[in-house]
Parts: C-alpha cells; sequence; structure tokens
C-alpha cells in the first residue's frame, strides 16, 4: 500500500467527528476532577494561588517549565539577548569572526553563571576528548567518551566533579547535568568526525567554539559537529526571502503557546493527578485514557516550545538546528518515536544507522537497537524505570521490523496485492491502533510512573474490557486514519503525481490529410510527453 492511497472524504469526515467528540469527552472529565479536587490535602505543593482574573489556583508541579517561563524567565531573556546582541554586531562589521565571538560570550555566559572551577572540569573533558581523537580510532574515542558520560551518572564521580561548582542557587544541579552532559556528547561527535577526516585534524578551537555556543550548552539540542561547522563557518549571510518573517512568526507562535498552557494549568491538573494513586482509583476510564494521552501531548508541548525558544535564537545566527519533535499525536511506529530530535539525530547518525546498514536484516537491526538504547540509558541515567522503559521501546522497534518481514512473504503479500489501497490502509490503520497505544503507555511510564502506567494499562486492557477497551481502540483507530490522511496530503505536496501527457498537436487532423501525407516522414517527440514520462 503506498502513502498516498485515499478513503472517500465522508469517511474522513466522520473519523474526525469522532475524534473531536473523544477529546472533548475526555477533556471534559479531567476538567471536572480537577475541579472538584483542587483543595485536596495532597495538591497543596503542586496547585497554588494562579491568576487574579480567573480565580482559580493554578498547577506549578513541573519545575522544568517554571524554571523556563516564571521563576527565571529574566535570567534566560536577559542572557539569549546578550548573546543576539553581540552575535549581530558581529555578523555587520566582521561576520568571518562571528563563530569567535558566540565562543567568547559563551565562555564568559557559563563562568559568570557556575564559576571558574566549572569552566575548568568542562575544558578538561574537551582536551581529553581532543586527545584521544587525534588517534583517529573510532572505537577509542566511542568508549572515552561513554566513560566520561558514565562518570556523571555514578558515584563517587558525581560528587567529586559536583564539588568543582561554586555558589548555591536553585539552578545550580540543573546547569551541572545539562552543561556537563551535553558537552560530552557534543566531544564525542567532534572525535568522530575528527576520526572520518582523511586529511589532518580538525583545530581545538573549533571544538571549543562548537561546545561553548551557548544557546545549546546547557539545554540542548545537539547538532552534530559537521553540521555546525559547516554553517558557522559560512561566509554568505544572505537570507532567503520572508524568512525573518517566519522567524518573527515562531517566536510569536511561541509566546502564544506559552500563555496558553499557563491558561490550561488553571483548568487541568494533569500533571498533579497522576501523583495521587487514592485519587485515580476512582476515577472513569475517560479520565485515566484522556490523563494518559494529555501527558504526552504535554511533555511534547514543553518540548517543542523550550527548544523551539532556543532554535528560534540559533537561526537568528544562520544556522540550521534540528527540528522540534514529532507531536505524539502523530505517532503510530516506533521507529519515529523520539522527544528530542537532536539527542536522536545523534544516536542515530553514530550508533543506529551505523550499526544498522538498511535495517533489513533482523540481526543488524536487533544489534543496533540494543547498541542505541543501551548508550540512551546511560545518557538518562539508569534506574529500573529507564530499563523497563528501554526494553519495551527496543522491543516495539524490532518487533515492528518482524512483522513487517513476516506479512512481506506468501500468502500475505499476495492477500494485501489483490485487495483495493483503500481496504489496506483500513487494515494497517488497525494493527497501528494498538502500536499507538504500546507508545503511549512506554512513555508515560518514563514521563510519570510505573503505577501509573499499570493502572492505566489494567483499566483499558482489563477492568474496562471489552466496552472501554472497544471504544479507546476505536477512537484511536480515528486518530490512525485523520494522521495517514494528513500524511498523503503531505507526500501529494511533496511528490505530486505526474499529470497526464498531452495529446499530440496532430490528433485533430482529418483521416484524408493523414492519408496522404508522406510515408517517410516520421512523428515529432512532444516535449511535454517526454517530461511527463
Amino acid at each position: 500500500m503506498g502513502i498516498k492511497a485515499a478513503l472517500p472524504k465522508y469517511e474522513i469526515y466522520f473519523y474526525n467527528t469522532v475524534l473531536c467528540l473523544a477529546m472533548f469527552w475526555a477533556t471534559s472529565w479531567i476538567f471536572e476532577v480537577s475541579s472538584s479536587n483542587a483543595n485536596r490535602k495532597t495538591f497543596k505543593t503542586s496547585v497554588k494561588p494562579g491568576w487574579y482574573y480567573f480565580g482559580r489556583k493554578m498547577e506549578t508541579a513541573d519545575f522544568e517549565w517554571l524554571m523556563w517561563f516564571s521563576t527565571f524567565r529574566d535570567h534566560i531573556i536577559f542572557a539569549l539577548s546578550g548573546h543576539v546582541l553581540f552575535a549581530k554586531i558581529c555578523s555587520m562589521l566582521a561576520p568571518q569572526y562571528r563563530s569567535l565571538v558566540y565562543m567568547v560570550y559563551g565562555l564568559l555566559a557559563v563562568w559568570t553563571s557556575m564559576g571558574w572551577t566549572y569552566v575548568t572540569l568542562i575544558l578538561s573533558h574537551c582536551i581529553l576528548l581532543y586527545s584521544i581523537s587525534l588517534v583517529k580510532i573510532r572505537w577509542l574515542c566511542f568508549v572515552t567518551g561513554l566513560c566520561t558520560l558514565a562518570t556523571f551518572k555514578c558515584e563517587p564521580f558525581i560528587s567529586w566533579q559536583a564539588g568543582f561548582v561554586e555558589g548555591d542557587f536553585e539552578l545550580r544541579p540543573v546547569f551541572f547535568y545539562g552543561g556537563c552532559g551535553f558537552t560530552v556528547m557534543r566531544c564525542t561527535s567532534f572525535a568522530l568526525e575528527n576520526c572520518e577526516r582523511k586529511d589532518g585534524n580538525y583545530n581545538i578551537l573549533e571544538l571549543l567554539k562548537y561546545n561553548f555556543y551557548l544557546p545549546f550548552f546547557y539545554f540542548g539540542p545537539i547538532m552534530t559537529f559537521d553540521k555546525f561547522y559547516v554553517q558557522v563557518n559560512r561566509c554568505d549571510l544572505t537570507r532567503k526571502e520572508r524568512e525573518m518573517w517566519n522567524i518573527n512568526l515562531q517566536g510569536v507562535i511561541h509566546l502564544i503557546v506559552i500563555i496558553v498552557v499557563d491558561i490550561l494549568f488553571h483548568f487541568m491538573y494533569i500533571l498533579t493527578i497522576p501523583t495521587d494513586l487514592k485519587l485515580m482509583k476512582h476515577l472513569s476510564d475517560w479520565a485515566l485514557v484522556g490523563l494518559a494521552y494529555f501527558n504526552l501531548v504535554y511533555d511534547w508541548v514543553k518540548a517543542a516550545v523550550m527548544f523551539g525558544v532556543i532554535n528560534t535564537v540559533s537561526r537568528l545566527d544562520h544556522l540550521d538546528p534540528p527540528k522540534p519533535p514529532k507531536c505524539i499525536t502523530m505517532l503510530y511506529v516506533f521507529a519515529e518515536t523520539h522527544f528530542d530530535r537532536g539527542i536522536n539525530d545523534w544516536l542515530c547518525k553514530y550508533v543506529y544507522n551505523y550499526l544498522g546498514g538498511k535495517h533489513e536484516n533482523m540481526v543488524e537491526e536487533l544489534v543496533a537497537t540494543l547498541c542505541t538504547f543501551g548508550i540512551t540509558i546511560l545518557w538518562l541515567g539508569p534506574c529500573q524505570v529507564v530499563l523497563i522503559w528501554a526494553f519495551l521501546n527496543c522491543f516495539g522497534l524490532n518487533f515492528e521490523l518482524w512483522t513487517a518481514k513476516f506479512f512481506s512473504v506468501e500468502p500475505f503479500s499476495s492477500f494485501e496485492m489483490a485487495m483495493s489501497e483503500a481496504m489496506s490502509r483500513r487494515i494497517r490503520a488497525i494493527f497501528n491502533t494498538f502500536n499507538f497505544w504500546s507508545i503511549v503507555l512506554y512513555n508515560v511510564l518514563a514521563l510519570n510512573s510505573l503505577d501509573f502506567a499499570k493502572l492505566v494499562a489494567k483499566r483499558l486492557l482489563l477492568k474496562g474490557f471489552p466496552i472501554t477497551t472497544i471504544i479507546v481502540m476505536f477512537v484511536t483507530y480515528c486518530l490512525i486514519q485523520v494522521i495517514k490522511e494528513q500524511e498523503r496530503r503531505q507526500a501529494l505536496i511533496d511528490d505530486p503525481d505526474p499529470l497526464p501527457p498531452a495529446p499530440p498537436p496532430n490528433a485533430a487532423i482529418s483521416p484524408t490529410t493523414s492519408a496522404t501525407a508522406p510515408t517517410g516522414a516520421q512523428p515529432v517527440a512532444d516535449p511535454s510527453k517526454e517530461k511527463a514520462e
């Protein structure tokens, strides 16, 4: 079945209607639970007085969101505004030195926020991995990078290195782990790219420019060194048509999303409710399913906004940063599941695609996924929840390949060839429905807790069977078809179907004329027909 397989319009309208009604119904349940339990004892630490205009309490359970857009908003805006200002001045006066200005400003900003001992610690890791990269042995660079990353995940190395940080402020641990973790990943990317370079080595100054680019330093996203090096050293700084308009529009959209999320925090406590298991056991099936789904949607919105703000700044610096993560609403295959596209690109480039090849051999795919999720476990920090999450996602990714291989052989391939494209799309959507909820449950496990994931799974598959299970799966099936329809339209835009060939110019000539034409005359090829073919 091709991605361009179409369904009747009335069927697509029906799917959209069912989906909208289901979303509205689940939202109403969560709103009712949030309103009736706003004064609950277990909510006191995370539900506090909100905006005066609404007269309602506001959820404050997410530290990252508060850090970015409330508590330390002014500090972050001040630091990024200074970067944009100095970068703009340098781009106008001496564009060939702009990467050096990025590095100096980033180095001074890190020094000011974390102290000179922290800068020394970061420089020591950069020098270590740069020295190893000069040997140009790929596996040695990789092992060194992983061992260095492991020193920030286990004792006593964590405590010893944390002692290099000066001051005692709230963002100290966030800056420490964020800056060190992303530094190791960037230095490893630099070392691996240096191994691939045939003529000489990159200068250590290029590594420092790459690592101390302030917008990416503490919170990412990660841009691999090969892309950063080409873009930051580009001399032609002319922009495309309407590029600045798109950058400004992106900034306005992020501002609107931030305001909308803060407003919704007054009416839906989607992060606080899952922490109260006693309350959860008394909720309806629709409220539980809606909570699981909206938790993932919120996490995507948060990642998209935070990375989007940073990406807007980097686009002002004439860079092309990693795109925001794909919305969880649009995911129904494990191969596209990620919440940080920068880390995903890094893992795909250096591990998954490098070991998996064309991803057709099941043994190579298994080895590639095991290594990829092994590094992901190290990046996130080994613990029970992360290990379970990695195992389930690794299994899901391989199971997709095994299923595709199984149904590509006879007699299944003949069955699909015999049916219409629309029917094939419907059958595939049924399998994608179960895949979608596997992705939801696996990631709810990582974002919330094991107990919450267990409760949702039991209510959806056991206690709610068959009524809740069938209804939720049918609504999910409608969602999958809506996603496939959007993918079909995008595919038609990216790769439009060829136009039918134009009729030959002599088609209107009468039979008498054609009969009297010289027999030796050769037909003239129609250029439009050749182009269509």
